[in-house]
């Protein structure tokens, strides 16, 4: 008997605990970014230098104002128009990247012959940094959206490919002998069965793969853009605009937490029992 009502309390515990802890992690997270914040506050003002290092309430300041005011005032644009121009370059990189990972993980996962010709192609490519490519994508597509999509589909796949085809391994073999059992062809057990236990995988792959995109795209704007979050930062930079060049990245962060934020919602909804 207790043992049996054991198991319903410890469930109902836990179900009741499990807003508290979520709520304990976001006071615990804000008071470590003003903890932050604070700390960049005193130093700024102990160097007393806004080109070295601009205060918290500085950089605020400007981040408010740019986001409605163009920089430069005559052929610029605002911080708003410039983090809509990365957010799509983004989206359309990552959805490509993240697509293609997927089928080209699941194709190795399921057929022998492919996983023996992409496995060291993939591998050769993985550690490469899709920063070097942006030369090349340039003279291939020019300064369009074109390279940058393309430099960010390029640092995407491996990375989705390789959460993919481990995901996939990591599934019990017992789960896949259970639906051919039952008269499920390869094809359906790979879609229906195995691909759904590996979602989890697949996603904690995607936000991987999600930093290493706007790392990509920020350099490529850097280096071959005319419009975009990395493009403002460096115009910022040449003219020593540091509140700017700060309002700039802490724009970035808040899209890259974003993004993050939502993939970590899907996982959640994937795999209920993941806390994250």
């Amino acid at each position: 008997m207790t043992a049996t009502t054991g198991a319903p309390a410890a469930a109902a515990a836990g179900t009741a605990n499990g807003p508290s802890r979520s709520w304990r992690r976001v006071w615990t997270g804000a008071g470590a970014i003003a903890l932050a914040l604070a700390v960049w506050e005193v130093a700024a003002l102990a160097i007393g230098d806004s080109v070295t290092l601009p205060t918290v309430t500085e950089t605020a300041r400007t981040l408010a104002e740019y986001l409605r005011k163009p920089y430069p005032e005559v052929q610029g644009r605002t911080l708003l128009a410039d983090a809509l121009i990365s957010t799509g370059r983004i989206l359309a990189g990552f959805l490509l990247g993240t697509a293609a990972g997927l089928v080209l993980g699941a194709s190795m996962a399921g057929v022998r012959v492919i996983r023996e010709l992409a496995d060291p192609i993939i591998a050769i490519m993985r550690p490469l940094p899709p920063i070097a490519f942006i030369p090349l994508l340039v003279v291939w597509f020019g300064i369009g959206e074109t390279s940058k999509i393309a430099l960010i589909f390029f640092g995407v796949l491996p990375i989705v490919t390789v959460a993919t085809l481990g995901a996939l391994d990591a599934v019990p073999p017992d789960l896949l002998n259970a639906s051919r059992s039952l008269g499920a062809s390869q094809l359906h057990t790979m879609l229906h069965v195995r691909l759904r236990a590996a979602v989890p995988g697949v996603i904690t792959g995607t936000r991987i793969a999600m930093g290493g995109a706007w790392t990509a795209v920020i350099a490529a704007e850097m280096i071959a853009a005319t419009g975009g979050v990395g493009y403002l930062v460096l115009q910022a930079g040449n003219y020593l605009q540091t509140p700017l060049i700060f309002s700039g990245i802490a724009e970035i962060a808040v899209l890259g937490f974003a993004f993050d934020g939502l993939l970590r919602l899907l996982l959640r909804l994937a795999d209920p029992t993941v806390r994250r």
